[in-house]
């Protein structure tokens, strides 16, 4: 039953990513909007969701490491295997993409992060910090959507993949299906895989730093795999910025509302230093405007293999 689980798991996890990605290029279409920002916020958010209910889930379980483990880890794999595994598939083109003021932002929010981890427990005026800047960064996107449609008032958009004809209706289905299914196909897949793993005498501990930040990422990984297929780099990159923003900003600053969110000084000495690094490794595709190629993605790939590996063992 478990083995069902995680197969029905993975078929939901990429008929929901499809379903988003039509949605959020339509969506970007019909407003006006690029589509770089949709993925930025309803994308980001939408794949962001499974990360939110299950550090949620950990704080009223009494289990408060489990919150932000899910968080570091899911960042780190966010970057190495969501951006790296698709790559392997198509090469994304983002050469083509503006992301370095969103890419900033997303430095900005994780030295915000470090920072705040320094002080050895999330309380609820670091909860309130890191709401405070996420709205921040919500607003900061506004404003660039309304430079955006007085800059395109007479030259119309063309976004590949969008169909001018697709009614608000479908966009809303589209948009609502890839969010509910995104988190249902997770939290299928995280169940099989887990008691998969227990089966094999795998500890807690590591199922927690691993199964869990890997499922949890899952609907970014299936997003961005059908954004690269599809040619949707723009919103391949910006899902991976955005769900990093809001897992750092949002979901831990609503969490540590519900309860304090102690420090484990593992994350301190090198997980967090581990989620930097990968931060920083988008450099060459956001400020050269290099693409990512088949050769990125199986050194994306082989790193956060590595990283796996240094945790577990």
């Amino acid at each position: 039953m478990d083995w069902i689980y995680v197969i029905v798991g993975l078929v939901i996890l990429l008929l929901a990513g499809d379903s988003l990605v039509k949605g959020a290029v339509n969506m970007s279409l019909r407003l006006g909007v690029p589509a770089l920002i949709v993925s930025l916020t309803i994308v980001a958010f939408g794949t962001s969701a499974p990360e939110l209910l299950i550090s949620i889930q950990a704080i009223l379980d009494g289990v408060p490491g489990i919150a932000l483990g899910n968080v570091v880890g899911s960042n780190t794999a966010n970057i190495l295997l969501v951006l790296g595994i698709p790559a392997l598939l198509a090469t994304m083109h983002t050469s083509e993409c503006d992301t370095r003021k969103s890419y900033l932002q997303m430095i900005a929010a994780t030295a915000l992060f470090i920072a705040l981890a320094f002080t050895g427990v999330f309380t609820w005026w670091s909860g309130l910090i890191l709401l405070a800047a996420l709205a921040a960064m919500l607003g900061h996107a506004m404003l660039e959507v309304k430079r955006h449609r007085r800059a395109s008032a007479d030259d119309e958009e063309e976004i590949e993949g969008a169909d001018p004809s697709l009614s608000w209706a479908k966009i809303a289905m589209f948009l609502v299906l890839g969010m509910i299914g995104l988190p249902l196909g997770a939290n299928l897949l995280v169940e099989g895989s887990t008691n998969i793993a227990r089966a094999y005498g795998i500890t807690e501990t590591v199922i927690g730093l691993t199964l869990v930040a890997i499922g949890t990422s899952l609907p970014e990984l299936a997003t961005t795999v059908m954004a690269a297929l599809r040619r949707q780099a723009d919103v391949a990159l910006g899902n991976v910025i955005g769900s990093n923003m809001f897992n750092l900003l949002g979901i831990i600053g609503v969490a540590s509302l519900v309860g304090p969110i102690p420090v484990d000084p593992q994350f301190l000495s090198f997980d967090l230093w581990v989620m930097l690094g990968a931060s920083l490794l988008l450099i060459p595709f956001v400020f050269m405007r290099q693409d990512i190629t088949r050769v990125w993605g199986v050194m994306l790939s082989v790193a956060y293999v590595t990283y796996l590996f240094v945790v577990l063992v």
